[in-house]
């Protein structure tokens, strides 16, 4: 997506010697802090309170999915697996992980979908859509506060490396790696917001510059498009990886789905 116009070209200068002056790939070694830490005390009140947060009616909605019969099956999520505050408490902080099945890394949203075909004989749900949000939504909510535990052993390892790879390889116009904002820049400003740590252990997510929930895979393009980089697809093998590598090095911190971000 490219800006154009004065303010674009201005950006793109500006970007373009901040990306000269920052070094290469420095590992960070700070300990990690969740978005939450950066928020505003509204903004957080918002999270904290489940009546008021806007992701509430995602889970909400993710819970009648779980207990609604579909396909010709006729079986609901909860047929398989019960209450899901039992079966689903761990189920978010290991994911993604490796499926033999398959044989390589999937997500949640992809587990997902494939129980939906498989167990229900219904398709797939598709990435950003408001079902496959809210069943992922519910399920996360289910490990709120056990922290991230991800697998990034054994068939796990080439796909934790791309995805580390992916996070230090400058992209795009401006130049630029995740590392470079949110590694060696992290408590700075960019147009006056706040540079995190870019944790995602609250996804999905309410965000309020979108005014609805979002997955990781759609922050991952919102942040490929910022630095004017061509984004994957949602869902995309490199965008798992990226996940992967993300959930690894934030694991010591608690799940918050939904959380609220700005």
């Amino acid at each position: 997506m490219k800006r154009t116009g004065p303010r674009g070209l201005a950006d793109l200068g500006l970007c373009m010697l901040v990306a000269a002056a920052w070094p290469a790939a420095i590992v960070s070694s700070q300990t990690p802090r969740s978005g939450y830490t950066y928020l505003s005390e509204a903004t957080r009140q918002l999270q904290d309170d489940d009546f008021a947060n806007p992701g509430m009616l995602w889970v909400d909605k993710g819970l009648r999915l779980w207990t609604q019969a579909a396909g010709s099956a006729a079986q609901s999520c909860q047929s398989c697996h019960g209450q899901a505050r039992e079966s689903m408490r761990s189920v978010a902080a290991r994911y993604p992980a490796y499926s033999p099945a398959i044989g390589h890394v999937i997500n949640l949203e992809q587990q997902i979908n494939r129980c939906r075909v498989l167990r229900l004989k219904v398709s797939a749900l598709s990435y950003e859509s408001e079902d496959l949000l809210a069943l992922t939504a519910f399920i996360s909510h289910q490990a709120k506060g056990l922290p991230m535990q991800v697998r990034i052993d054994g068939p796990a390892a080439s796909s934790f490396a791309r995805g580390k790879t992916f996070f230090y390889r400058r992209r795009g116009q401006f130049n630029l790696s995740c590392a470079n904002c949110h590694e060696q820049h992290v408590g700075s400003r960019l147009h006056g917001e706040l540079i995190t740590q870019g944790q995602i252990n609250g996804f999905p997510i309410y965000r309020e510059l979108w005014q609805t929930m979002g997955s990781t895979h759609r922050m991952f393009t919102w942040c490929n498009q910022a630095v004017r980089a061509e984004p994957y697809t949602p869902g995309s093998q490199i965008y798992v990886d990226l996940e992967l590598f993300e959930r690894w090095r934030g694991q010591s911190l608690p799940i918050e789905a939904p959380a609220v971000r700005r």
